[in-house]
């Protein structure tokens, strides 16, 4: 008898009897995942521990730089909308002052 057993119920535990991981035949060849050298079981499991280890830290990684990403944008939109405010402001200025140029010559 010859059981396989599944993912959640694997025939053993022991990773040295289990067999490596292997691409699926109905895969394409080109396809984005990567097909799994055939190491040993202890080997593979191994890579498959650290790599899904690692998942969260390069998930952090990519949300924070994403987060400083929108904070820049952000900043410079202040930054513009700031400077339209000034010039505005200066422009209301010298409007003010050439009239009282007028003024001050009209009279």
């Amino acid at each position: 008898m010859t059981a396989t057993g599944t993912i959640d119920r694997p025939f053993t535990h022991d990773p040295q009897k289990q067999a490596p991981m292997t691409s699926s035949l109905r895969e394409p060849t080109g396809s984005a995942t990567p097909a799994v050298s055939t190491k040993d079981a202890k080997d593979s499991r191994q890579n498959r521990t650290r790599e899904m280890q690692l998942i969260p830290e390069a998930m952090a990684r990519a949300h924070m730089s994403e987060r400083l990403r929108e904070a820049d944008a952000e900043r410079r939109a202040a930054r513009l909308v700031a400077a339209r405010r000034m010039q505005r402001r200066a422009e209301r200025v010298s409007m003010r002052a050439r009239r009282a140029l007028a003024m001050a010559v009209m009279q």
